[in-house]
This record gives structure tokens, C-alpha cells and sequence, in this order.
């Protein structure tokens, strides 16, 4: 039986209303909302995967209001919490109802098709490997032809843990449950080019994670 992961790896405290709070979510919003204006296209559909509070989901609408956001969330308490947040803002017409989607499952993009934006944040180091490449072949069929993908989080840099705190938290992570801990950056290179799509760019962020940006070709 899986062990409830580690405090550290996802943490939201109860705010005003229904919303509640994640510390990390407002340390990054900034350094992610920069990176969506630079690598994001500027229109069209975006799915967010894994939304969580919806802290960040309100901050790239605000920075990218040419898209139409979906967010989406596996726990209901975290989607009632995007939704007041989007209400707050004011951006209720730019940013739909959060959806109960589970992007870990086989066949979920018949039903999100021509995407073109998909963006997933700090989830992939809290499933296992074969739940990261279904969410990456799924995520390259719902993509829109010339689509974008952004996948951020804590990675392996050539099978190696680069930072103690790094190599601290994998390992929380991994004694919680062995399937899961840090990807390694050339293997998801690899998964990316396996379901046809184009890796553009890997970005160094704060607190040394990286961004994959992947692009779906013309079929």
C-alpha cells in the first residue's frame, strides 16, 4: 500500500472562504508567469494540469488574458479553491470551471483535444514513471498541431541529484513510495521525442528546477 507522501510535498493551508494557500504556489508564481509570456502562445486554449489551489492559474490569466484557461484538479477542496480565486479576479470569462481531470489515465485526451497550450507544474516527481509517460503521450494527442507543452518541476540532471535539499526530498519522496522521486532530464527528453513532439528549450529556474518546452509539429 502506498504511504501518504511527505508533508513537504504539497502543502495548502485554509484561506478566506473556500480558498486555500500553498506557500510554494506564491513563491514561483512570478517566475512562472515570466516564462509562460515568453514561451506560451499568446491565444487560443490552455489546459492547466493539476492546478492545484489556482493561485497560479489566476496569475497567467491576468499576464495572458488571449487565452482561454482550463483548469483542472483531481481534489475537489482544490477546485473549489481555483474557482474562488477566479471569482475574486474577476476572471470567471477567461478562466473555466476547474474539472476533475486525472491526467495520469489512459484516454483522457479525446475528451481535450486541439489544445495549444498544455502546462503541468510540480507534479511529475510525485508519480511514478509509467504514469509520467501516459500523461506525456496523452498530453502530445490533445495538443493542437504546433501546440506547446511545459512541463516544470525538480528533475535528475543525467541520473544525478544536483543539490542536497534535492537529494533530501527524492528521498522523502521515495521512502513514501519507491515508484515515485525526481525524473531524470534525459529521459524525459526521451519521452518527448517518443510521442512526436519537439523539445524547444529546457529552462533553468529557481531553486534549481527546470522547464521542458515541447512543441507538436504539423502532422
Amino acid at each position: 500500500m502506498t504511504r501518504p507522501l511527505p508533508p513537504s510535498a504539497s502543502v495548502a493551508h485554509a484561506s478566506e472562504g473556500a480558498k486555500l494557500h500553498a506557500p510554494a504556489a506564491a513563491r514561483n508564481a512570478q517566475a512562472l508567469t515570466d516564462l509562460l509570456v515568453e514561451h506560451a502562445p499568446q491565444t487560443g486554449q490552455a489546459l492547466e494540469i493539476a492546478s492545484g489551489t489556482g493561485q497560479h492559474i489566476v496569475a497567467f490569466a491576468k499576464a495572458l488574458p488571449g487565452l482561454t484557461w482550463q483548469p483542472s484538479e483531481v481534489n475537489a477542496d482544490r477546485r473549489a479553491s481555483i474557482d474562488a480565486y477566479a471569482a475574486q479576479g474577476g476572471l470567471t470569462t477567461t478562466v473555466a470551471t476547474a474539472i476533475p481531470l486525472d491526467a495520469t489515465r489512459q484516454g483522457w485526451a479525446e475528451q481535450h483535444r486541439d489544445q495549444d497550450l498544455i502546462l503541468l507544474v510540480n507534479l511529475l516527481h510525485l508519480i511514478s514513471t509509467d504514469a509520467v509517460q501516459t500523461l506525456i503521450h496523452e498530453a502530445a494527442k490533445a495538443l493542437a498541431d504546433h501546440g506547446t507543452l511545459i512541463l516544470y518541476g525538480p528533475f535528475k540532471r543525467a541520473g544525478a541529484l544536483t543539490s542536497e535539499g534535492d537529494a533530501r526530498f527524492d528521498a522523502e519522496l521515495r521512502g513514501a513510495d519507491p515508484a515515485i522521486g525526481y525524473k531524470d532530464d534525459l529521459e524525459m527528453t526521451r519521452w518527448l521525442a517518443d510521442v512526436g513532439l519537439e523539445l524547444s528549450e529546457v529552462v533553468q529556474m529557481p531553486a534549481n528546477n527546470l522547464a521542458f518546452i515541447a512543441r507538436k509539429p504539423a502532422a
